[in-house]
């Protein structure tokens, strides 16, 4: 029973590794389905999605019906064989009963002690093979527990908020784990209360380069001086208490607009307060429309509002934290170019003395930047103000030069429309 057990110990293990794995490769597909579900009926996919989870399901229900099958096999065979060692333990005895050699009573003790024997062994043969489907799933936990938490507390805690005086001194970073440098030679000095802006094209490490100074990723090689001090001398948990971000996607919680606005923020708010946040984000008039307000329910990750809506909701959220730093990871990518001007009109106040980091695509919102930062692969091709660049060749120049043409263009088809055509335009 031992062997045979311990024979299975081992195939068990294996087949229900594989069969968690299938478990796992479905519910993600289950939960992306479900999250993007609007991608796929906007693109007319459910058929093919149905098709693919049928394929996962199918293939969950293999593995599933192959760990079924060795459990079937096992628990017969262990049944089996504890039941023939009974018999030929039975029939031992009794035959040495009628031969005289023990007596009846000695052969009913015997018969008690072999069932007493017999069926524990039978169970620790069963709980060894039941151990291995344990084993596995200790294992796939264990990858989890093992990894490295984030010192969150670890590093020094500041009576007093931060200036915003930042050095970047020959800043290399490089991902755990990837090959090749993000971030090469990155020089600059900001002053208190400047503003900088980051440009430059996808992948050239803009947001690479903001996500350093909450210390979400810490440098490679060179130094960040904050205030004075080395980035890496302050805790995780104070810089982003002082540092006040506004991703690129916005992200809200299934809960109210107001408890999405106050999020992070641990004293006691006043109404006055949030209504102040929403009006620097231009979105107060927005929440006042709907029924229920500020008490509006938005769905899971903000589902019933729209892209434009979200992120000022999320700018308004940083705004009620009243951060030392600022940063703005393409903040006004999700709204229009009228709201992007009250936007910069309302922020240009939280922006006073304030340090802020503003990565942008259009030339139109880092025009009165303090300094302008051009990314091109992980490299500053270019820095300076918006007057210093244009003057210059560069990629900034070909940007603003670009954009502006296209603007012009846009300008010049409007003009040309007639009256007729205006008056068309509601009917289309």
């Amino acid at each position: 029973i031992l062997g045979i057990s311990l024979f299975f110990f081992v195939k068990v293990g294996h087949a229900y590794e594989t069969f968690q794995e299938q478990e796992a490769r479905l519910s993600n597909q289950l939960q992306e389905n479900l999250t993007g579900v609007r991608v796929v009926k906007a693109f007319a996919r459910q058929k093919y999605e149905k098709d693919a989870f049928e394929v996962e399901n199918e293939e969950k229900y293999r593995r599933g019906r192959q760990l079924t099958l060795m459990h079937a096999t096992y628990w017969p065979t262990t049944d089996v064989l504890s039941g023939v060692q009974m018999v030929l333990g039975f029939y031992v005895a009794a035959v040495m009963a009628l031969h005289g050699e023990i007596t009846v009573g000695m052969y009913i003790a015997y018969a008690g002690f072999l069932i007493a024997l017999i069926w524990p062994i039978r169970n620790l043969g069963r709980l060894i093979a039941d151990i291995s489907t344990g084993f596995v799933s200790f294992s796939r936990i264990q990858k989890i527990i093992r990894l490295d938490e984030e010192p969150l507390y670890e590093g020094a805690y500041p009576e007093r908020p931060l200036r915003g005086e930042i050095v970047f001194d020959q800043v290399n970073f490089t991902y755990e784990g990837e090959e090749g440098e993000v971030l090469h030679d990155i020089n600059f000095t900001v002053r208190p209360g400047q503003k900088i802006a980051i440009m430059g094209g996808t992948g050239s490490g803009k947001t690479s380069l903001v996500n350093l100074l909450p210390r979400f990723y810490d440098y490679s090689n060179g130094r960040i001086l904050l205030d004075g001090a080395e980035l890496t001398t302050y805790s995780r948990d104070y810089l982003r208490q002082q540092i006040g971000i506004v991703m690129q996607e916005p992200f809200l919680f299934s809960t109210t607009i107001r408890q999405n606005i106050t999020y992070g923020v641990t004293r006691q708010v006043t109404d006055e307060e949030v209504y102040a946040a929403a009006r620097a984000a231009a979105v107060h008039d927005v929440i006042l429309a709907f029924p229920e307000g500020y008490d509006t329910l938005v769905g899971e990750r903000g589902v019933t509002l729209s892209g434009g809506q979200k992120q000022r909701i999320t700018l308004a959220r940083t705004t009620l934290r009243d951060p030392s730093l600022l940063i703005l990871d393409d903040a006004t990518s999700s709204v229009d170019t009228e709201t992007e001007e009250i936007i910069r009109n309302a922020l240009r106040e939280l922006m006073q003395n304030r340090t802020t980091f503003l990565i942008a695509h259009r030339v139109q919102s880092v025009l009165d930047a303090d300094l302008i930062l051009v990314l091109d692969h992980g490299r500053i091709s270019q820095s300076g103000t918006h007057v210093e660049l244009v003057n210059q060749p560069g990629t900034y120049r070909r940007i603003y030069n670009l954009q502006s043409r296209i603007e012009s263009e846009l300008e010049a088809e409007i003009g040309e429309l007639e009256v007729g055509d205006w008056e068309l335009i509601p009917n289309l």
